[in-house]
């Protein structure tokens, strides 16, 4: 959705949204005088930004039937390359989970046919966690529907804007990762 410049910004059917960038970088300046307006208007657009595709991709793949705890799954599965399969400690790992929470979502996972989790052949004490043909194929829509919402996305950039947003994006990246080394998983469950 588009930001207004109208004071207060659009209503909707819950009432007034959030205020527009200026309006919330005026209300912070306002408040706090040290700030630089450009730095702030950089990490306010993107925040908004990634919750807004957070929740695109959470409707794309709630009417694939699955939910985003689902899809981290299927997608650490198939980022492990074949034959997608991994230890429950390993996932959980990988997705910044407790073991407890990531069995919940094995759980209800092989419950739905999007996985299934076995006793590994050569070492009956350990447990192996695979992605079904159910599993790939939900991945695989899933995908679809982010790349068409993707193109969709991106389509008033040039391939020379993208790439050099791109490079932008992953120095930033690269510096967070630097300065909080981390924070790749999560301080809560999701589950």
């Amino acid at each position: 959705m588009a930001e207004t410049t109208e004071p207060g910004g659009p209503t909707g059917p819950a009432g007034p949204e959030e205020p527009t960038l200026d309006e919330q970088i005026a209300a912070y300046q306002r408040e706090f005088r040290d700030l630089d307006p450009q730095v702030e208007k950089v990490v306010s657009a993107l925040g908004r930004l990634n919750r807004r595709m957070n929740v695109a991709y959470g409707r794309q793949v709630a009417a694939l039937g699955i939910s985003n705890a689902e899809w981290e799954v299927l997608k650490t599965l198939v980022l492990a390359g074949k034959p997608y399969r991994l230890g429950p400690g390993e996932l959980a790992k990988r997705l910044g989970l407790t073991p407890a929470a990531m069995t919940h979502r094995i759980d209800r996972m092989a419950g739905e046919g999007l996985v299934t989790r076995d006793r590994d052949e050569n070492n009956r004490v350990r447990v192996i966690v695979e992605l079904t043909d159910e599993g790939r194929t939900k991945w695989l829509e899933a995908m679809q529907m982010a790349t068409d919402f993707e193109e969709d996305l991106l389509q008033d950039l040039t391939p020379d804007e993208r790439g050099a947003l791109g490079e932008m994006l992953i120095r930033l990246l690269r510096r967070v990762e630097h300065a909080q080394p981390d924070a790749g998983g999560r301080l809560t469950d999701l589950d």
